[in-house]
């Protein structure tokens, strides 16, 4: 067991300091990141083009190293020796926090196993700030950030995932999102879903709805920019699909005198299931091509 305190007692050792960066508007930059920042011995970048440019706009003259997933296991011995000699480090990825989605994870683990302390600052993150305006259940939730990439890798992700009762979130990129979208509603279902893109940016957007409704406005209007996908969770309380014994009930409510929308609704009420679609099927319209 490992026990640090962050900010009490003597130190001979330096800081890491993980430090979170703005994932679109540069705004959301914290005053504590700014002044972390400008104090620091020497910045961790995983692009050190990409965070220079935030330098320069908060006008931060600290040094940089670059640290990224492919240099990780060669840089972290120099980075844990400055540690060590009393220098403080600030570690930054291009957007968001370290080590969600992006590399840090193994400096922070190697430090706590140095004993050197480790300061986590907190600040913008793309996934928590999207499901907050989703409009979908926030708690319970669990983050996986990025997808498999091919579709028999997907399928079985989703399948390992379609009865969790928590909502997901995860990241896409915008040329895979109407693929995903297809294969996810192939596991889980018409569940409602938010697909958000370029958060704090002039673009930013919320396509709320079911799968098929959002599918098809992604194939008639498609997504650009960087994109995060938001799933309901699995419940007991969730419509399901319709089947043939609800059309049977609406056909029988319609011919003992019943408007068709008004037995369409109290179906769908009583059998808990998406009004919308048992209509579309009651009047033989087209359903969304995927």
């Amino acid at each position: 067991m490992i026990t640090q305190s962050s900010f009490r007692g003597e130190k001979s050792v330096g800081t890491l300091f993980l430090v979170p960066t703005p994932i679109g508007n540069l705004s959301d930059m914290t005053f504590r990141a700014v002044e972390v920042l400008g104090k620091v011995d020497l910045i961790a970048s995983e692009d050190t083009r990409n965070t220079l440019k935030l330098l320069n706009h908060f006008e931060i003259k600290s040094t940089q190293e670059s640290f990224h997933e492919h240099n990780w296991a060669e840089k972290i011995p120099k980075l844990l020796a400055l540690l060590k000699s009393g220098k403080s480090i600030a570690q930054v990825s291009d957007a968001g926090m370290p080590s969600i989605s992006d590399p840090g994870h193994e400096l922070v683990v190697a430090a706590i196993a140095e004993e050197i302390p480790v300061v986590a600052l907190p600040g913008a993150s793309a996934g928590i700030t999207a499901l907050i305006a989703s409009g979908l259940i926030p708690q319970p939730h669990v983050f996986y950030g990025f997808l498999p990439r091919k579709k028999k890798e997907q399928i079985e992700f989703f399948t390992s995932k379609k009865s969790y009762p928590e909502t997901q979130i995860y990241y896409e990129s915008p040329l895979r999102l109407t693929d995903t979208l297809a294969n996810m509603q192939e596991v889980y279902g018409n569940r409602e879903i938010a697909v958000v893109r370029e958060l704090t940016k002039i673009y930013e957007e919320y396509r709320r709805g079911s799968i098929t409704e959002v599918l098809q406005d992604l194939i008639e209007r498609p997504a650009k920019g960087e994109c995060l996908i938001i799933v309901l969770g699995l419940s007991d309380k969730q419509p399901t699909a319709f089947d043939d014994t609800a059309l049977e009930a609406v056909q029988k409510l319609v011919a003992m005198g019943n408007k068709p929308n008004a037995a369409i609704k109290q179906i769908a009420k009583e059998r808990g299931i998406k009004r919308q679609e048992l209509y579309a099927e009651f009047h033989q319209l087209d359903s969304p091509k995927v």
